[in-house]
């Protein structure tokens, strides 16, 4: 089994802790920049069309997470679609993963950047 780098999130008294890996974040944060209007894939990784049939097995690929102990950073690059206002939806991506992160696990988010790699064109 491979080592995963996780990160204590809660502990309480004699009852023991929960620790969350950073690949854990990675999906949450894959899973809410997918679900932002215009984001139509994460570089190397499944495009929304196919995350609902193939499922999130890899869909922390082309996001990196730096975790310390109380807080996190996310960086995530993203293709859009044609059409979009990039400044529009890269601003809703970090709202969108800086909500999903804190509300999830409880973990404050310091920053969320995002690189817009490409642009895709739909075929009509």
């Amino acid at each position: 089994m491979e080592e995963r780098s996780t990160h204590k999130i809660y502990e309480e008294g004699n009852v023991g802790e929960v620790r969350i890996a950073d690949d854990v974040v990675a999906v949450i944060a894959g899973l809410a920049a997918m679900e932002v209007e215009g984001v139509a894939a994460l570089p190397g990784n499944v495009t929304a069309d196919l995350v609902a049939k193939l499922g999130m097995k890899n869909l922390s690929r082309g996001i990196r997470i730096d975790m310390t102990d109380d807080s996190v950073s996310v960086d995530l690059t993203l293709i859009l679609n044609y059409g979009y206002s990039i400044v529009n939806v890269a601003g809703k991506v970090q709202e969108k993963v800086k909500s999903a992160i804190e509300t999830m696990t409880g973990i404050t988010v310091k920053e969320v950047n995002v690189k817009v790699a490409s642009v895709e064109v739909k075929d009509k």
